[in-house]
């Protein structure tokens, strides 16, 4: 009888760790999607601020990003089947604005960056019980580089604050300074049960 429960709680133990490892995987997938993504819209993006900012300097590439970073942003994300876009704790779209769950991811790069850890390795994920289902939640800090302080920076040149005050009224997207963390991308997908 002893072996009977012995075998009965390794089979036991075997399907729990089984489960583990299939869960563990679906996550790992789920992140490595989330990564794809990300990198696509980031790419997408510097090619297109890249072209805007040659054609017409720093002042144009607010006018893009005003008009063509929210589309581009939507498209990657209908490719890809999942909802793909950026926050911020100092937004300059309202549409960046964060959730709950992300402000308090937000926070916890802030405190990880206070800690000495690197920008670049900031990343999250969960997995989550919503109405209806499960949601795979993601999401990877955003380093402010030095290319972005001349439109997010401290010393912002005034034809470029004009075009931000008449695009982004509400603006708090400025004062950084190279290395902090100017927001974060964030990626769901809705999961099959």
């Amino acid at each position: 009888m002893k072996q009977v429960l012995l075998a009965l709680s390794l089979l036991m133990l075997a399907v729990d760790c089984s489960s583990d490892q299939q869960s563990d995987t679906g996550m790992e997938a789920e992140t490595a999607a989330a990564k794809a993504a990300i990198q696509q819209l980031t790419g997408a993006l510097q090619t297109e601020l890249k072209t805007a900012i040659q054609a017409g300097g720093p002042a144009s590439a607010i006018a893009f990003c005003n008009t063509r970073a929210m589309p581009i942003t939507q498209n990657v994300a209908s490719e890809q089947g999942l909802q793909l876009s950026r926050v911020s704790l100092k937004n300059r779209n309202p549409a960046n604005l964060p959730n709950d769950w992300q402000s308090a991811v937000l926070n916890d790069f802030e405190q990880q960056k206070a800690e000495g850890r690197n920008i670049a390795d900031l990343a999250w994920s969960e997995t989550v019980e919503i109405e209806g289902g499960r949601e795979f939640r993601f999401m990877k800090a955003i380093p402010t580089g030095d290319v972005c302080l001349v439109c997010h920076g401290t010393q912002i040149a005034p034809e470029v604050s004009q075009v931000l005050a008449e695009l982004y009224p509400m603006d708090r997207a400025t004062g950084y300074q190279a290395g902090d963390i100017r927001g974060a991308f964030v990626v769901t997908r809705k999961l099959a049960d």
